[in-house]
């Protein structure tokens, strides 16, 4: 009976022992698919809030919980979580379980609706389902204020949406919109919200009543404009709250590809929705002087950090600055270059001076500065003696090869000769005994190396192979010139198969001090030559150019296209822009009565954009809130142009026929939209991929 019971028992572990091994194979078998059941696909829903959603009178909020039915989180709160009126101490954003927390660190104001605006930044915990456009509200007044008002804010120089951005409400008593320009400066928004990836806003909680709209990019986040960097829009149309009933028609689908119905959803449509803010960084930035380095010898360059009408004035304090220097500055004096022409000067390791410069002082008008700056240069004298030292000895190694093989090709020579010859014997031996003393000369090192040859000047010639017929050709410079002498250079075009003379005219680029461009009037399908003699150019330190031939070749008619864009509704004033696919501007023409032309096009895609110039300066120009300056106005044509060769096109355009939002082609918009957040029907999908 004993060893029965025992058998028994040992029967029911291996029973047991089996069922857990098959288990387990099982179970390791549907690792790599598990089957749990369907997914969640339903998003969170709110079961319970604190205050309660829609409360008024509540004066005494200071944390704010929504519950949801199921484990839930905030992603990115900082960034698309935006609590209304603003909070100038930053409030606390947590989710944890199925409940989220916002604790309010501000005293609340009176009479005032609050919304906690989510976006779409609350999803579930295991599948990311979004909950949706969430705006949680409640009010400290008798009612709570329901409308809201809606646009977009673009980037004034190039129509850019621009994401991220604030944008602010102030409301303002009558029709006619009276509101101080201090306030901007000196009060916080009343209303904000934030713009998303498309540049799009929604200010939401708003009473009914006018209101003026402002757009911030806020650096200090205290919502006022008191920055000069900080990017600024504003806008001088009252915004009049009203809403009226409307119907949206919502799509159903029933996996990622197809659909099931569309529903006709009502809802109530809050106008105004086309506000349109033009953002710009204002001209008038604070200036000081950002840093100063001198990165060789002979040039130094000084920064700023904004643009000045003036130079600043340098007086030199161990040497004489008067005369010292060629001044290559930028468009707007905020960046520098100083060459210095005397070696006496540039050879000093060190370069003191006093600058006088206009600073912005802490009223933020410029007030003068005196500075002293010590310059050394990053390339010392020693170092520069070095570099010098092993350029020759590379150059003299180079020298020696040379000699040694002209050498050894004389002996061959020679030795090749005589075996031609048919010499005798003993003048053979001659010959190699000749030849052997030669290569003791060369064991021995005898050879003399002469000097360098002359460095000449270095510059960089712009493209001549096929160049249009409207282009000219532009010689770049390393360094400043200190003379042009044009009868060293010549400039003719083929005729038949000989070069017959031809008029030019060089001159220095505007702006561009070590820019010429040699203009002439070019022929289609015809080449030229042009001839710089030695010295024709030589720099402020004696480097002159070495002589040398450049062919010019202007491309056929047969190879172009031309563009005529007659504009409808347009500022006498507007000049219009070809643009390529990266935005570069290619032509830039003045509109003359409605009219616009191209000439000699290379064939490809491009894009057209317009600004008004009313300053007359032909190039666009920002902003100014102090002033009440608006930036020049920029239009896009809304789509690509496809231009071939031998096409001429006449494309009609009305810039204002299109709202700004919907200007710009999505083709070069550099900004795109946010990913649009909707539940994914994997449970649809999964079933597809099994039915395959």
């Amino acid at each position: 009976m004993r060893s029965k019971k025992r058998f028994s028992i040992f029967a029911i572990h291996l029973s047991c022992i089996a069922v857990f091994v098959a288990w387990l194979f099982t179970g390791c078998a549907r690792m790599g698919s598990p089957d749990g059941g369907p997914y969640d696909e339903t998003p969170p829903r709110v079961i319970h809030t604190s205050p309660k959603y829609g409360a008024a009178n509540e004066k005494d909020v200071k944390k704010i919980v929504i519950e949801f039915d199921e484990i839930v989180k905030v992603e990115n709160a900082m960034e698309k979580v935006v609590i209304s009126p603003p909070q100038i101490e930053q409030p606390e954003i947590s989710a944890m379980g199925r409940r989220v927390t916002i604790t309010l660190l501000d005293s609340l104001k009176p009479d005032m609706t609050y919304t906690v605006d989510f976006s779409d930044a609350i999803v579930d915990n295991n599948e990311g389902n979004p909950y949706g456009d969430y705006a949680f509200t409640f009010s400290t007044g008798e009612r709570v204020d329901t409308f809201q008002v809606s646009g977009h804010v673009l980037n004034a120089s190039n129509l850019e949406p621009i994401k991220g951005i604030l944008v602010g409400l102030y409301k303002v008593g009558d029709q006619q919109g009276h509101l101080p320009d201090s306030v901007f400066r000196t009060i916080p928004f009343e209303r904000i919200s934030r713009t998303d990836g498309s540049g799009h806003f929604v200010v939401k909680g708003l009473a009914k009543g006018n209101y003026r709209a402002f757009a911030l990019k806020d650096q200090n986040q205290n919502y006022i404009y008191d920055q000069p960097a900080e990017m600024v829009a504003f806008s001088d149309r009252i915004l009049t709250t009203s809403s009226q009933p409307d119907i949206r028609p919502d799509t159903i689908w029933h996996d990622s590809i197809y659909y099931d119905s569309i529903v006709l959803t009502p809802y109530t449509h809050y106008y105004p929705d086309d506000v349109i803010l033009t953002a710009f960084e204002s001209a008038q930035q604070n200036r000081y002087l950002l840093k100063s380095e001198r990165p060789i010898l002979q040039q130094f360059t000084i920064y700023f950090t904004a643009p000045s009408d003036t130079l600043p004035k340098l007086t030199g304090l161990n040497f004489d600055a008067h005369s010292a220097f060629v001044v290559d500055a930028s468009q707007h004096n905020d960046t520098l270059h100083y060459w210095i022409k005397d070696s006496l000067i540039y050879n000093l390791d060190t370069l003191e001076m006093q600058i006088d410069y206009f600073e912005t002082d802490t009223t933020g008008n410029f007030a003068l500065t005196i500075d002293t700056l010590r310059l050394v240069s990053k390339l010392s004298k020693a170092k520069l003696a070095k570099q010098e030292e092993e350029r020759f000895e590379e150059w003299a190694e180079e020298y020696r090869q040379k000699v040694k093989r002209e050498r050894r090709a004389a002996e061959k020579e020679e030795k090749e000769a005589a075996a031609a010859n048919d010499v005798e014997e003993e003048e053979a031996g001659k010959v190699k005994k000749e030849s052997k003393k030669k290569k003791s000369k060369d064991d021995e090192d005898d050879i003399v190396i002469p000097p360098m040859p002359e460095e000449f000047l270095e510059y960089r010639v712009s493209n001549m192979q096929g160049m249009a017929p409207d282009k000219n050709v532009d010689f770049t410079f390393s360094e400043p010139l200190d003379s042009v002498d044009l009868s060293k250079i010549r400039f003719s075009m083929k005729v038949d198969t000989l070069f017959q003379p031809a008029p030019f005219i060089l001159r220095q680029v505007p702006g561009k001090i070590k820019t010429y461009r040699l203009y002439a009037e070019w022929q289609p399908d015809s080449v030229y030559q042009i001839e710089l003699d030695t010295a024709a150019f030589v720099n402020i330190y004696g480097s002159r150019n070495e002589a040398r031939k450049f062919g010019v070749k202007i491309g056929s008619l047969d190879t172009y296209s031309t563009l005529f864009v007659q504009l409808r509704n347009a500022e006498p004033t507007a000049i219009v822009q070809l643009l390529d696919g990266s935005e570069k501007v290619v032509k830039s023409v003045k509109a003359t009565e409605g009219k616009a032309d191209f000439y000699f096009i290379t064939p490809g895609t491009y894009y057209l954009r317009l600004f008004n110039d009313t300053n007359g300066n032909e190039k666009w120009d920002t902003g100014d809130y102090d002033t009440q300056l608006q930036p020049e106005q920029v239009f896009y044509y809304p789509n690509p142009l496809i231009l071939k060769a031998q096409w001429d096109i006449t494309q009609e355009w009305d810039p204002s026929s299109l709202p700004l939002s919907k200007q710009k082609p999505a083709r070069i918009t550099k900004q795109k939209p946010d990913r649009a957040r909707t539940i994914r029907s994997k449970n649809a999908e999964r079933e597809k991929n099994k039915s395959r």
